[in-house]
């Protein structure tokens, strides 16, 4: 990322732009991938959805401090205008640079690699405040050592692993799926193509747009940690609903009140009363994007994938998301100068079909931990670790789960395995709250 930053900054012709931004959607990526599964899988398990989710909110920090660049070199009338954007982007990577280093690992992956005492110190440093003998951490390390080991014994460790179990391949599904609505459900036209919007209706003044976005991006920013924050309360399938009902209802509106606008725009007498609901809509578009595709993104993907395939699994999310973005960065202007504000309505279509495959496929994760997940059958628990975990001792459920009438031998040689089956919960500790929140927050906006 910084070698792309470097040619970008000092291109000569368009083809060394074109490289340097080939290099810099190389590695962008590959720091999404592992940054967000190091987080999923460090984090404290009752902190882990605000923590992951919390990762790509912080993105609108970066996007703020991009487009408050942008609007500061925006009067400069030389080549250094875009010149000077481009070589900053270094920043965030030689911060990455730097404190990777004082980042802890990942102690799933310590114990793929037997290094067993190590992954053992890093849930006490930061799971239990160092209490070594608390026995929350201990139940939670022998789950994650019995997981990974049955898992490791029942994957190959390849791509094909994805295709293997209908489970694994309705992850895949939902996980294309989710890669294609993060970025075919209209976001792109206003990060992209906010200008040519405006000018469609008659805002043409250039400082006039640079406000807006900066605007906007503050507006995102708080929506998203808003939002974030909210991701232990409310289920994820509630939040998926209501993300992609809410970005129907707004988008119809949007289209309405655009075909207003630019009628009388064309027609020479400006409707300044459709203008403002177009700008209206604009800005509560954010909220319905955030509830969903941006503050549940991450959190949903560590959920939905186990261990052993995780990181393949959001590299196919990665991948997708990637390459709808290309499709919709060349489609969307010619849409817009072809159909004007009738291109809205095809995203009007493609929002009602989202609406449709969150309801019927897009699984309920929320209140489990990874392991639990991981050895889901369609994502339906064939047991609960809230027996492990109960009150009283007792072999009863703290809260109502689905289960199948047939377990899977997986998940009884996982219990059995574990012999945790009377385990008490001890008093929840204090994780790093601090620690976790503030590399979690550097990490993205790094990105």
């Amino acid at each position: 990322m910084v070698m792309g930053a470097l040619i970008q900054g000092f291109s000569q012709h368009v083809g060394m732009y074109i490289v340097a931004r080939m290099i810099l959607g190389f590695g962008i990526p590959t720091c999404i991938v592992s940054g967000s599964s190091l987080i999923g899988e460090l984090a404290y398990p009752k902190e882990r959805p605000v923590m992951t989710s919390l990762f790509n909110v912080a993105y609108f920090v970066g996007q703020i401090l991009a487009a408050a660049i942008c609007f500061g070199t925006n009067d400069i009338k030389s080549d250094w205008a875009w010149r000077i954007p481009s070589l900053l982007q270094i920043c965030p990577s030689l911060l990455q640079l730097i404190f990777v280093f004082f980042l802890p690992e990942s102690p799933r992956w310590l114990i793929t690699k037997d290094r067993h005492q190590e992954a053992l110190d890093i849930l006490n440093k930061y799971h239990s405040e160092g209490a070594r003998g608390a026995e929350f951490v201990q139940a939670e390390f022998a789950q994650m050592q019995a997981t990974i080991q049955l898992e490791l014994e029942a994957s190959k460790k390849s791509w094909s692993d994805l295709f293997k179990t209908a489970g694994m391949r309705r992850r895949l599904l939902i996980t294309v799926m989710l890669g294609l609505f993060t970025q075919w459900s209209g976001n792109t036209l206003i990060s992209y193509y906010l200008g040519d919007l405006l000018k469609m209706i008659g805002f043409t003044d250039t400082t006039y747009i640079q406000k807006v976005n900066v605007s906007i991006a503050c507006w995102s920013l708080f929506c998203g940690a808003t939002v974030s924050l909210l991701v232990t309360k409310i289920r994820r399938r509630v939040m998926y609903l209501a993300c992609t009902i809410s970005l129907l209802c707004c988008y119809i509106s949007w289209t309405i009140a655009m075909q207003k606008a630019q009628t009388a725009k064309l027609a020479g007498t400006p409707n300044q009363s459709a203008n403002i609901a177009v700008l209206f809509f604009i800005y509560a578009y954010s909220p319905c994007y955030n509830m969903g595709y941006n503050a549940l993104t991450y959190t949903y993907m560590v959920e939905v994938w186990p261990y052993a395939e995780r990181s393949r699994g959001i590299s196919v999310f990665q991948l997708f998301g990637r390459l709808a973005g290309f499709f919709t960065t060349y489609v969307n202007p010619i849409g817009l100068e072809n159909v004007g504000w009738k291109y809205l309505i095809s995203y009007c279509c493609w929002l009602a079909y989202e609406v449709v495959f969150v309801y019927f496929f897009f699984p309920e994760t929320f209140g489990r931990t990874l392991e639990e997940l991981a050895f889901s059958e369609f994502f339906f628990l064939s047991f609960s670790f809230d027996v492990l975990f109960s009150a009283d001792g007792a072999k009863q459920c703290s809260r109502t789960s689905i289960s199948p009438t047939r377990p899977s031998p997986l998940s009884k040689r996982l219990l059995a395995t574990m012999g945790f089956a009377a385990a008490r919960r001890s008093p929840r500790p204090r994780p790093r709250r601090w620690f976790n929140s503030c590399w979690c927050v550097c990490l993205q906006v790094c990105m």
